[in-house]
């Protein structure tokens, strides 16, 4: 039997909105909170956050006095939108903004050829859907093959390279396009409640185009493992609700992942997160920031140097949690920062999602 190259991650395109609204979001949110302590709560929060920039689809306004958005289309002041209108504001944005993704992924790959489309994303519900949407504006043709991933929130992307892995494992000739575009800031919500607004705080919008092929360049995807987190379905949820969706994100999230990675590194075992490797086997870690205390969870659980997350830790600064498309994020940047001529390196990549869930994967750098 004839050998084949295995998939690999071939290249990463991104994107992100224009607007830049951190700033903006947390003069509202100390504006909305009515109790002192709250406020100071959080002004010490986003000062320790690690998230220096979020961008979304939505202009903030220049004053306040009416919206929170420059046109206020979702925001007025006492009549936030219902999610009908959140609804059509994501079917307007969010194939446009993969499309740029992939416009990115274009000027660093051959996108010709390809044979399937895999899609992820949390913060919209369409039918057509972003698959079908976004393959009319760049062009693919109706015979490409079509998964749509809905709802799995931050993890999703790792679920969309797996799928991609096995569809390039099982068709030699497959090119496989993932993209993952979420608009997180399309779910605000107006309340006077601090970890509502706390968990506002991490996510910005953006948009990530990966190309999966059986090509030896980039990253060879290696294996994936999931590692359902017990006793955690409540500590982070996304609700669909009246009036957009609503997060929660439990304090107790990082403690949790925590105390599962320091179980399974103990264990160590063949199914397990390692896949029976040694830690020392590893020299790259694309985590997905979800926040900096679940980064700082995942290297003490670990015990990484101080350096092992710079790549997680750079896109939480300038772009905070963009949900899925975030560890896309962290993978492109560890690409574009490898040496030329350097010797192969391993890597471990995980992100984590309601249920609560650790999704994953082994990954090498291409001779």
């Amino acid at each position: 039997m004839q050998n084949h190259p295995e998939p690999h991650l071939v290249a990463i395109g991104t994107a992100v909105p224009e607007h830049e609204v951190h700033a903006a979001f947390l003069a509202f949110a100390e504006a909305r909170l009515s109790e002192r302590r709250d406020r100071l709560a959080l002004r010490r929060m986003a000062a320790r956050s690690g998230i220096g920039g979020r961008r979304s689809v939505l202009a903030p306004a220049s004053s306040e006095v009416a919206s929170v958005d420059a046109d206020g289309r979702l925001y007025r002041h006492g009549v936030f939108a219902g999610t009908r209108a959140r609804m059509d504001v994501y079917a307007e944005a969010a194939p446009a903004l993969a499309a740029r993704a992939v416009a990115d992924l274009a000027a660093r790959a051959d996108l010709d050829g390809i044979t399937h489309l895999v899609t992820a994303s949390c913060t919209g519900f369409l039918a057509p859907g972003l698959d079908q949407r976004l393959a009319a504006l760049i062009g693919l043709p109706g015979s490409v093959e079509r998964v749509a991933l809905g709802f799995m929130g931050c993890a999703a992307a790792v679920n969309g390279l797996s799928v991609a892995r096995h569809i390039a494992r099982s068709d030699e000739r497959a090119r496989v396009l993932v993209v993952c575009t979420e608009l997180c800031t399309l779910h605000l919500q107006d309340e006077d409640d601090l970890e509502s607004l706390l968990a506002a705080m991490l996510f910005g919008d953006g948009a990530a185009a990966a190309l999966v092929a059986n090509e030896e360049r980039g990253l060879a995807l290696e294996g994936f493992r999931a590692l359902t987190i017990p006793d955690t379905p409540d500590l982070i949820t996304w609700t669909v609700s009246d009036t957009g969706f609503l997060m929660r994100l439990s304090g107790d999230v990082p403690g949790a992942i925590a105390t599962a990675l320091e179980a399974e590194r103990a264990r160590n075992a063949p199914d397990g997160v390692l896949a029976g490797a040694a830690l020392s086997d590893f020299d790259l870690f694309a985590v997905h920031p979800g926040g900096r205390s679940v980064l700082d969870a995942v290297a003490r659980a670990l015990d990484l140097g101080e350096d092992a997350l710079c790549a997680s830790r750079a896109v939480l600064a300038a772009h905070g949690n963009m949900s899925s498309a975030t560890i896309l994020f962290v993978l492109a940047r560890l690409m574009a920062e490898r040496r030329a001529g350097a010797a192969p390196r391993r890597g471990l990549g995980m992100a984590f999602g309601p249920g609560m869930v650790a999704e994953t994967f082994r990954f090498r750098e291409a001779a």
